[in-house]
């Protein structure tokens, strides 16, 4: 064998042949951040065709929409603070979508999820500490948003009903639910003009992050992404999650539990947005009432999907529609705009990422060297 060869490599062999894979994952995930890019520049350009026949000016839209969410270290955290439960939101959203489903109910498990954690410590203010409470309430929230999406994951296993559907009906329902309840039986007498819980008091809220106005949710989004990945990308489970969703009748014919794995993402994936609605209700309302129902489920979709359903690339993704969220305030002063024009760019970034998922292998630049016509 000649000094310095490899075995079973013919000599002159460059790196870029013997690493074939590592190429190959370095063209992938350019493409996952090209494509998406891409649709961000596209849905910029049409909001921006939209605000010019509303007679304003682009340039000075997002100039105001920079400002407001990255221009001041208040803007930061506001942004930070609207980041927190779309981190969690959209674990609900990416968990089962590893699973090959398309659950969309995260707005129902956060709702609920509040609700539980408000109610959970009630019997027991001023009998135990607060930090058993908060570890009651977290714990009574992501039971109740797991338990809520986890039923969707049954219906799909159990009965073939598809989960789009029930989990976006079990939505209105948990709004329906949280309404009776407040306005009903578990109504505070001292709440007449909006309807709420019995206060969990002062000394149960969680306080923020030291130094800053943003809660500890933003954390915990992280680590549970953190965890996440690891789960999906190191451990058997993952593993075998990932193949029944990408081929399911694979998965079952090597013997794969299709179905159980079905459940258990979406058990997880409730408990991750019932764990934003306890979050919201120890550090911004005290109480549930209807300001749970803030959207934060259906802005996660929207970050799911730009994230690619990849977890560690949802916190920057929230961030940055967190950011979007803050700034609507500023735009509507400065500009005159309603506060729903945030909401319109959302929708037009939603509309524009779903068609980007057409582009996806369509360049050669990103292909596998293998799928390339050699010369």
């Amino acid at each position: 064998m000649e000094k310095g060869a490899v075995s079973g490599v013919e000599p002159g062999t460059g790196l870029t042949e013997l690493l074939p894979q590592g190429g190959d994952r370095l063209r992938r995930a350019a493409e996952f951040v090209a494509v998406p890019a891409f649709a961000l520049l596209v849905a910029a350009a049409l909001f921006s065709a939209v605000l010019l026949g509303m007679g304003q000016s682009p340039l000075a839209f997002f100039e105001l929409l920079w400002r407001g969410a990255f221009g001041s270290a208040f803007s930061w955290q506001n942004t930070l603070q609207r980041a927190a439960p779309l981190i969690l939101t959209a674990l609900c959203v990416a968990l089962p979508a590893r699973a090959g489903l398309m659950v969309i109910g995260g707005e129902g498990a956060f709702v609920v999820g509040g609700l539980a954690a408000a109610i959970a410590p009630l019997p027991f203010l001023g009998l135990a500490p607060a930090p058993v409470l908060l570890a009651l309430m977290a714990a009574a929230g992501m039971l109740a948003g797991a338990l809520w999406i986890g039923l969707v994951g049954v219906l799909r296993h159990r009965r073939g009903v598809n989960e789009t559907i029930s989990s976006l009906l079990l939505t209105y329902i948990a709004v329906a639910v949280l309404s009776f309840l407040v306005e009903g039986p578990l109504r505070d007498p001292a709440t007449p003009n909006k309807p709420s819980t019995h206060p969990i008091g002062a000394d149960v809220m969680l306080a923020p992050i030291p130094g800053t106005s943003v809660h500890w949710g933003l954390v915990a989004g992280i680590v549970a992404c953190v965890l996440a990945h690891l789960l999906i990308s190191r451990t058997s489970t993952g593993f075998a999650i990932r193949i029944a969703g990408g081929n399911p009748r694979t998965a079952l014919g090597q013997g794969l539990p299709v179905g159980k794995l079905i459940v258990l993402c979406c058990l997880l994936a409730g408990g991750a947005a019932g764990l934003a609605g306890f979050f919201d209700v120890a550090t911004v309302h005290g109480a549930a009432n209807v300001s749970l129902v803030a959207g934060y489920g259906f802005t996660g979709i929207l970050v799911s999907f730009l994230a690619r359903h990849n977890a560690l690339a949802i916190p920057p993704v929230a961030i940055l529609f967190g950011g979007i969220g803050a700034a609507g305030g500023l735009i509507q002063r400065r500009l005159g705009l309603p506060d729903a024009t945030v909401a319109l760019l959302e929708g037009v970034i939603f509309v524009t990422l779903l068609t980007s998922e057409t582009l996806y292998g369509r360049f050669a630049l990103f292909q596998p060297r293998a799928a390339r016509p050699r010369p």
